[in-house]
């Protein structure tokens, strides 16, 4: 069950605190950005889209001059440029897209989060950061009560929800463009992350990316001229082995 009470699987926490402590080199980083730009956001960054929401797209943590910068993920960098285009194409979102969070964007039947809700140094979060914004990832899926799907940008954010569903990551492995059926929960869908450097490498194409969505969208209901084998496409769940997952 996606966002299930227990261990540290902590649902109901909300949002973390403009100030929040949990991370003491995040917090420190955080510190030393408000001096730097004060002008900037320069705190967690909350989710984006509404409650009613059946996509919910993970990322890893927000960029310094991105999300941290603006309060909206994804937005004002070049990974976002990708994500909010292809969202526009496939429905999913409405409106302009200017990189600023106050340019009108709307987002329909899906949301947007970060594994990690503050900006990291080099945009690397420690093990133990990403363990620490575990609740939150956990209460966002359990705040959904229409998801359907999950996808995750990247192989970290594959890791943290698995995680914050409890489900131990060896038992899906992180393959672009593979979808996942997780026991009694949602699709979980891959995709490489639409950063600048993955964009730019080749390693993830705009095709490739809209692959990702269209399938998706497929295994969850069916669109029309989606490929026939969307739905077979879909992970099952592997049998469980030595014991109930995540324990």
């Amino acid at each position: 069950m996606v966002g299930k009470t227990g261990d540290d699987r902590i649902v109901g926490t909300g949002e973390p605190d403009r100030n929040c402590p949990r991370c003491p080199r995040l917090a420190a980083y955080r510190d030393a950005n408000r001096a730097s730009h004060p002008d900037w956001h320069n705190g967690p960054v909350p989710s984006f889209g509404g409650s009613d929401a059946w996509l919910l797209i993970v990322g890893l943590a927000p960029g310094l001059r991105g999300a941290n910068r603006t309060g909206r993920p994804f937005t004002g960098d070049g990974a976002g440029e990708l994500l909010y285009a292809t969202l526009l194409r496939f429905g999913l979102a409405t409106g302009p897209y200017r990189a600023e969070a106050d340019d009108g964007l709307k987002l329909r039947g899906c949301r947007i989060t970060n594994a990690v809700r503050c900006v990291p140094p080099a945009n690397r979060p420690t093990p133990q950061e990403i363990g620490q914004c575990r609740p939150f990832l956990a209460s966002e899926m359990a705040s959904l009560p229409r998801l359907r799907a999950l996808l995750a940008l990247g192989s970290i954010a594959h890791a943290a929800v698995l995680a914050a569903c409890g489900h131990r990551p060896a038992r899906f492995p992180f393959v672009h463009g593979q979808l996942h059926r997780l026991p009694d929960g949602p699709i979980l869908t891959d995709s490489y992350h639409c950063s600048r450097l993955n964009t730019n490498t080749g390693r993830l194409t705009e095709a490739m990316f809209h692959a990702v969505f269209h399938e998706l969208i497929a295994a969850c209901d069916g669109s029309p001229g989606a490929s026939a084998d969307a739905v077979s496409r879909i992970r099952p769940d592997p049998a469980p082995a030595g014991g109930a997952d995540g324990q």
